[in-house]
């Protein structure tokens, strides 16, 4: 199956409407690429490397691959919140769990597994041991836990998802990234960043039930 640029547009715009993952085809990364590679042959293939329908092509490829890196990174954010979700014990909706391609769910269960090794090495102050729980019902496997230790649960999360209302300046964040943000972004922002932003009406905080 190919997938045009305008059903990836439509695709993104999607993603960007909602603080939930969306339905995409399971074969949307590779059919796009498959495509990016006949638009790159056929770039090869012109006579004239400086006329207009090379021109066009080359751009056609631009406009493909940066619309494909926009919903891999909006489709990330919306992942890494929900790992960071079930590590602090939260509720996970299964159907939005069911609409992760095979790699991002395995990207899920890597990010959740090392927040919660992390978190046991650098709170609880000792190594995680492997939960015997067994696989719950949904497809939600367990995740290494701490073993019992009276330091208590760690304070709200460092990161939160956000989304941008505004274009605003590159800012540096208190976790030292540099953000260039532009308005209808998904992505998870420091707290501390995120609710000054939100006071200010420049973001909203999708993390707010």
């Amino acid at each position: 199956m190919t997938v045009h640029l305008d059903e990836l547009r439509s695709v993104l715009l999607s993603e960007r409407e909602t603080g939930r993952l969306i339905q995409i085809v399971p074969d949307l990364y590779d059919s796009t690429l498959e495509e990016l590679g006949e638009i790159t042959r056929d770039v090869y293939s012109q006579e004239d490397p400086f006329s207009d329908r090379t021109r066009i092509l080359i751009e056609r490829v631009g406009s493909i691959r940066e619309t494909l890196c926009d919903i891999f990174r909006i489709r990330a954010g919306k992942i890494v919140a929900l790992a960071q979700t079930q590590q602090e014990g939260g509720y996970i909706d299964r159907d939005e769990m069911k609409k992760m391609l095979p790699a991002e769910r395995e990207m899920f269960d890597q990010i959740a597994m090392a927040m919660e090794q992390c978190r046991c090495r650098l709170v609880g102050g000792q190594h995680p041991a492997l939960s015997e729980t067994e696989e719950v019902e949904g497809g939600v496997p367990p995740i290494e836990v701490c073993e019992p230790s009276p330091v208590p649960e760690p304070a709200a999360p460092a990161y939160v998802l956000t989304r941008v209302l505004a274009d605003m300046e590159p800012f540096m964040g208190v976790d030292g990234r540099i953000y260039h943000l532009q308005k209808e972004d998904i992505v998870t922002l420091p707290r501390r960043n995120a609710e000054v932003l939100c006071e200010r009406n420049i973001v909203l905080n999708m993390n707010l039930s």
